[in-house]
This record gives C-alpha cells, structure tokens and sequence, in this order.
C-alpha cells in the first residue's frame, strides 16, 4: 500500500467528449507511475470510475470514500484497495483530506468544483497545507482560473491565496511540482 496518496476530484459523468476518459486514463496511470496511490470519491461510474480502473489496472492503491446515500447513485465500486462508506459530504472531505497528501481537480461538475473549493478554502485557512492542483485538459478550467483571477483584480481573493493554486494542461508538470518545492515555478494557466 503506498502511503503517498493523491486524492483525484473529477466526474460522476463521463462528458461528452470522450478525450475527457483518455485524460482521466492517462492523468491516473502517471499518478500510480509517479508512485502515488489514489483517493477519490469511491464511485464507479463517470470519470471517477475512469480514474479508479486506469489506477488499479496500472497497480496502484485505490481508496474510494463516499456517503452512504450516494453509494447507489454513484453506484460504489467495490474493487476496491479499500472503500470507506461514511454518514456526510462533509466526512467524505474530510477523511479524503485526511488519507491523501494533495489534491488534483479533473473535469467534472457541481461536486468537483465544490471538493476543489473546499481543498483550496482549507489550504488557504491553514486547516491543511497540502499543495492544490487543477489538470486543464483542454482549457476546461480556464472560465474558473479567469473568475478566481479576477476575485484577486476585484480584491476580494489575495495573491498569496490564490497563488496557493496551481493549473496545469499537463500531468507531469502537476506531479513535478508536488515532488519539488512548494514554491516552484508552475505556470497558473
């Protein structure tokens, strides 16, 4: 079991663009290759199921961790490294906050914006200190990284917050600058 681990926010859907599943594919099987094992939201359907199968198939440590009432909706995976089944949103946070040492936001929607924000809004207050990460496949975030700029512009968000946030259009770049210093130079678009 790999006791370095990066919890993966993305999709309980798939989109409509099937680039989005060979994203979530390969963004998975270099996070298992870079040494990580992963944790995620424990469905099998969307792109976390993506995530969880390109991750097991690659032999990493998958943990799944998701509320009892979405364990239908989302319909659990149960090929599992482990699935924690837990009462609330918010124990799902916060035991995937506590099981992971990063975070890294895939396409996805409502739920993922909402675990991204939670993250970043932890980091920010100091709850934790573990680095944030947005995969921008294909732009896909970049309406978000334009609005969290201009909250900064608005001064409503401070730099050094919103510096706590980094975005990148590649894997790699998201898993070099987690194992370098927390200062590095990742480009934030």
């Amino acid at each position: 079991m790999s006791s370095r681990r990066i919890c993966v926010f993305c999709g309980s859907h798939l989109g409509r663009d099937e680039r989005f599943v060979g994203a979530a594919i390969d963004a998975a099987e270099r996070i298992v290759r870079a040494g990580y094992g992963v944790v995620y939201g424990g469905g099998r359907v969307g792109l976390m199921g993506v995530v969880a199968n390109a991750a097991l198939a690659a032999g990493g440590e998958v943990i799944g961790v998701i509320p009892g009432a979405l364990a239908s909706a989302e319909v659990a995976h149960q090929g599992l490294s482990a699935l924690h089944v837990v009462q609330s949103m918010h124990e799902r946070k916060a035991m995937m906050t506590d099981l992971s040492e990063a975070f890294i936001a895939l396409p996805g929607g409502f739920g993922t914006m909402d675990e991204l924000c939670e993250a970043l809004t932890w980091r920010q207050l100091k709850i934790h200190d573990k680095p944030v990460g947005i995969f921008n496949f294909e732009g896909f975030f970049d309406p978000l990284l334009s609005l969290f700029d201009r909250m900064v512009d608005e001064g409503f968000v401070m730099e050094r917050s919103r510096a706590l946030l980094r975005a990148s259009s590649s894997i790699d770049e998201l898993l070099s600058w987690l194992d370098g210093p927390r200062n590095g130079n990742l480009p934030s678009s």
